[in-house]
């Protein structure tokens, strides 16, 4: 176990998580929507890119009438902070990157849904309207929960 010298605590680290996809976009809508998230606006800065000769543009795509990155797209929590000149958000996200291959093996890593005392069923026809599917409900001596599917085959729990 390693410790930290003396000396002032260090601010804890900015993360994301990522999200491999076959369409970014798509997922993006998905949880956004799941969430009550934003997707984020990085028109701003791709047009910056554009006009500078930084980016193609084969590397964009129009997204909700907006220029977007063709290959990610995140959504951040509303209330987060986010940089207004990127559109990037500066707290909660998740960043969707495509990738060529589909998903073939369970995940690793998940996000639990906790939408409250009462609340999971009607979440769980919710989020079935929004696309996800699901895949068993679950009853052990630690609790209950649905695990379910997003349109992409990636799990999720709702407790």
């Amino acid at each position: 176990m390693t410790t930290q010298p003396p000396g002032p605590t260090p601010a804890p680290l900015h993360w994301k998580l990522v999200v491999d996809a076959g369409d970014p976009h798509t997922q993006a809508d998905f949880w956004a929507a799941a969430l009550h998230y934003t997707a984020e606006d990085n028109s701003a800065l791709i047009e910056r890119l554009l006009s500078l000769g930084a980016l193609p543009a084969a590397a964009t795509v129009e997204y909700h009438g907006r220029p977007a990155f063709r290959d990610l797209i995140a959504v951040r929590h509303p209330d987060d902070p986010y940089d207004p000149a990127t559109g990037t958000g500066l707290g909660r996200r998740l960043l969707f990157q495509r990738v060529p291959e589909t998903k073939t093996v369970k995940n690793r890593l998940h996000l639990d849904l906790h939408p409250g005392e009462g609340r999971r069923a009607d979440e769980v026809t919710r989020l079935q309207a929004l696309g996800a599917q699901v895949l068993n409900e679950m009853k052990e001596p630690s609790g209950t929960w649905v695990v379910m599917a997003d349109p992409e085959g990636n799990e999720f729990c709702v407790h």
